[in-house]
């Protein structure tokens, strides 16, 4: 009996095109949820409830803000405000890897290409959070939005593994 993956159970090119979306957007909320967790487990240790979001939400949506990012309080608004972009931003990366790895059922040999691709967006964003996001990252601790990337990549990635059994490597 052959096993069916979410992206390919269905046989009509629409239906296909349904569960890609469905995926992406599962997965992209398993990312963000995962992620979203971790900083209130963080923030609560800390007893500073949602004060990573708030201050991502400052940063985003507040440029100008008088308080420096260190001093932010929670703020519901920019907390419920930066969740939605947090988000949006995940379910978008949930529905480009599951077109990817669509991609590498139908065309195994671009599964190397793909995890290549995974590699360097991971180094570029911690990069770019080095470079640009600086003052968020004096009021942000950079090694736990490190692990809180590599957290939702992991979840991510355990989302699809299930969901796509035909691209695990076999003996």
């Amino acid at each position: 009996m052959a096993v069916q993956t979410g992206a390919t159970a269905s046989t009509t090119p629409e239906a296909r095109t349904t569960a890609l979306y469905q995926e992406g957007l599962i997965a992209g909320l398993i990312g963000a949820a995962t992620v979203a967790l971790w900083f209130l487990i963080l923030d609560s240790l800390s007893g500073r409830p949602l004060h990573t979001p708030a201050v991502l939400g400052t940063a985003l949506f507040r440029h100008g803000a008088p308080t420096p990012l260190t001093d932010v309080l929670p703020d519901l608004e920019m907390v419920l405000m930066f969740t939605w972009v947090h988000g949006l931003v995940f379910v978008a990366i949930g529905g480009i890897v599951a077109r990817l790895l669509a991609l590498a059922e139908r065309q195994p040999n671009v599964g190397f290409g793909i995890l290549m691709l995974f590699v360097f967006f991971e180094f570029g964003f911690v990069v770019a959070a080095m470079f640009f996001a600086e003052p968020i990252l004096r009021a942000l601790a950079w090694p736990a939005v490190l692990v809180a990337n590599l957290l939702a990549a992991a979840a991510m990635g355990g989302y699809f593994w299930l969901r796509h059994p035909n691209l695990r490597v076999q003996p």
